[in-house]
């Protein structure tokens, strides 16, 4: 069982299915990427305003940005290694970061793509669960493109679960 904390930043932010979409997806990507352990992850949702504080202050970024990733533990993208967790004592869980998601962000992002809110929360999440088991796209490389490849096999597996 995974414990996934989603904790709202502030009081009316909207989009009251985002908890439900949030856990969804990181179940998804927990079990594509074959993390049977038990697991948290902490989520804060927010908006353009919140997350902008939180890049400025933890990465030095003067501006908003859809997701950050607090990854706990130095994975190896596509082998998870329980060992190199923390464990987190509350819910007896290995500890695998936090997670902010910009849903004012989310919101203006599904319309510009033309895929809506719901697949783009899920997308954002998803790529944010990968971050936390250690994949990277900094470069416009080969770690770029198989994060690519993995969030769009853990996409197409949330869109046939969900129909």
């Amino acid at each position: 069982m995974h414990t996934i904390s989603v904790y709202r930043e502030k009081r009316g932010l909207g989009y009251p299915e985002a908890a439900k979409l949030v856990r969804r997806a990181i179940r998804a990507a927990l079990r594509a990427q074959g993390v049977k352990e038990d697991c948290v992850v902490n989520v804060m949702l927010t908006d353009d305003d919140g997350i902008h504080a939180i890049n400025r202050e933890q990465r030095g970024i003067d501006a908003p940005t859809d997701v950050l990733s607090f990854p706990m533990s130095e994975q190896t993208e596509g082998a998870f290694d329980p060992e190199l967790c923390e464990l987190d004592y509350e819910h007896d869980a290995l500890l695998l970061g936090d997670m902010v998601l910009d849903l004012d962000r989310c919101a203006a992002q599904g319309e510009e793509f033309g895929h809506g809110f719901d697949r783009e929360l899920s997308y954002l999440t998803v790529h944010s669960v990968l971050h936390l088991l250690g994949y990277d796209h900094l470069d416009e490389g080969p770690r770029k493109r198989a994060m690519r490849e993995r969030e769009k096999a853990i996409m197409r597996q949330l869109i046939v679960n969900s129909e």
